[in-house]
């Protein structure tokens, strides 16, 4: 490859590359070069396009790799340092099980509140079998509702009250709105006054939580909720929710429920 023609599409990659990443930059980029670099760059676009497909290609492979090794780190976490994990997460189930199942949520989601159900199911009828650990992961884009259903249950958590809480947002999801937080919260016996401070007073601390949990979903590259990650003795990965109750039937059966 004539020197000139190498030294543009290695420039053209970084071009590529940064486009990928952010469409403004390498248009700034090339505007503001030479204008005769400029026509060479996209004279080596007319006629090398696939130069395009083997950086794009190239690019995602290697941020597959690094999703990839993101999610190991986790699980490796999950398994020797539970707990780090877990952090300040409400837990439900088991706390003495060795399966600890991670469920990334949104009270705004219908198949979140699908999911609910079958999870209510399988911690009554495998009630020492699993802990499940809950992980705020509200789609703001597209759910108005989910952070403040978050800020919510979050205040309601500051009162040992998050699951019943939880509960009841999933239940009554169609009507989320403030008047159902306050309403809850009031059904729920909590200190009202409390828990409008926490769920909507200008202190951060709530939001502060929450967002935790979605930088950790965004790390692990979490496309939609609910997502779940599940660690035991024969299990460890990312797991579809109609198969959890056939890994918690086979641990139960090999007896592994337990310390």
């Amino acid at each position: 490859m004539h020197p000139s023609i190498k030294y543009m599409r290695t420039w053209l990659l970084i071009c590529l590359s940064c486009l990928v990443l952010g469409w403004s930059f390498p248009a700034i980029a090339v505007s503001s070069a030479n204008p005769k670099l400029e026509q060479q760059v996209l004279q080596i676009l007319r006629e090398h396009p696939e130069v395009i497909i083997e950086s794009v290609q190239k690019f995602e492979q290697q941020q597959q790799q690094k999703l990839q090794q993101t999610r190991q780190v986790f699980l490796q976490d999950l398994k020797t340092n539970t707990q780090l994990v877990i952090g300040d997460s409400p837990t439900i189930g088991s706390p003495q099980s060795k399966i600890v199942l991670v469920e990334f949520s949104d009270f705004q989601c219908p198949y979140c509140a699908e999911a609910h159900k079958t999870l209510k199911q399988l911690l009554t009828k495998y009630p020492n079998k699993f802990t499940l650990v809950y992980k705020h992961f509200p789609l703001i884009p597209i759910h108005d509702q989910a952070l403040p259903a978050a800020k919510a249950a979050w205040a309601a958590y500051q009162q040992g009250k998050f699951w019943e809480y939880h509960d009841a947002l999933f239940t009554h999801q169609q009507q989320l709105s403030e008047d159902l937080y306050l309403s809850t919260a009031k059904s729920l016996n909590l200190d009202v006054e409390k828990f409008k401070t926490d769920a909507f007073g200008v202190n951060p601390i709530a939001e502060q939580a929450i967002s935790k949990d979605i930088q950790l979903a965004e790390k692990l590259g979490l496309g939609g909720t609910p997502f779940f990650i599940m660690n035991s003795n024969n299990f460890s990965g990312v797991v579809q929710l109609s198969k959890i109750e056939s890994l918690l039937a086979n641990a139960q059966s090999e007896g592994i429920g337990h310390q």
